[in-house]
Formats: C-alpha cells, structure tokens, sequence
C-alpha cells in the first residue's frame, strides 16, 4: 500500500515527534523511506536572518545524518535527499518524481489562524500533493 514513503523534515520539534510515526508505518508497511530537507532561498534580509527559512549546507547535512541515524537506530535505512526552492512545491515535486505513496510530515500548528492557513507549507502541501499525506500534529 505505502511502498515509497516520503518524509519532509526541518529542525522543528514537530518534525522530530513524527520520526515515530514514520518509522511505524515504513516497518508496518515495508516502505522504501526517503528523508528530505528543502532549503529556501531568502527574498528579503529578514528571511535571511530567519534561522527557519534558511539553513547553512553543512546544517542541512547534519540534520539529514541525524534523522537517518534515528531510523538506521530502529532498522531502517532511510535515503537522504537535499533541493532547494520553495518548500511546498519542492515537496510534491519530489513525491511525483518517487512516486511516492505517502508523504509524512509534522505540523507545526499555524494553519490555527486565517493567515497562518494561507502561509503554511503543510496546508500547501496538502492542496499540491500527488498522493496521501498525513499530518503529525
């Protein structure tokens, strides 16, 4: 059913509290697991300023050996992945190139207001995506 799972992350706790349902459902499932990280580039000096607009290459790398590390913990090799462009549709983007049957990723609880719906990369996603995607809230 979920052979290739997809699983968004950024070094929010939100993302870190999802590790465990992803890994439940790659072992349930036997899913081929694929972590990715997207990195933005900044439109203005404030975005660049943002430390979760932006992350540095070697922060990047280092998030995506710790994820990979948690699930390598639990026995599951999990494949790494790195784009950069706008997070949303770098996303699905990369779900439609795996054909991906699930995309996994945590929220981070600002969709709660009429604003926060309209900026949020989960919402986006969610519109976007070329399959399932289940929010770990």
């Amino acid at each position: 059913m979920f052979n290739t799972v997809l699983f968004p992350v950024n070094p929010s706790r939100e993302a870190r509290e999802a590790v465990t349902v992803v890994a439940n459902i790659v072992k349930q499932y036997g899913s081929r697991l694929f972590v990715l990280s997207v990195v933005e580039e900044p439109h203005s000096q404030e975005e660049a300023k943002n430390p979760d607009t932006m992350m540095s290459p070697e922060a990047v790398t280092e998030l995506l050996n710790n994820v990979k590390a948690l699930f390598a913990q639990q026995g599951i090799e999990a494949e790494t992945l790195r784009r950069q462009g706008m997070p949303a549709f770098t996303i699905c983007d990369v779900a439609d190139e795996l054909e991906a049957n699930l995309i996994i990723m945590g929220s981070r609880g600002l969709g709660l207001t009429e604003e926060g719906v309209a900026d949020s990369i989960t919402n986006r996603v969610i519109n976007l995506s070329p399959c399932p995607v289940l929010i770990v809230p």
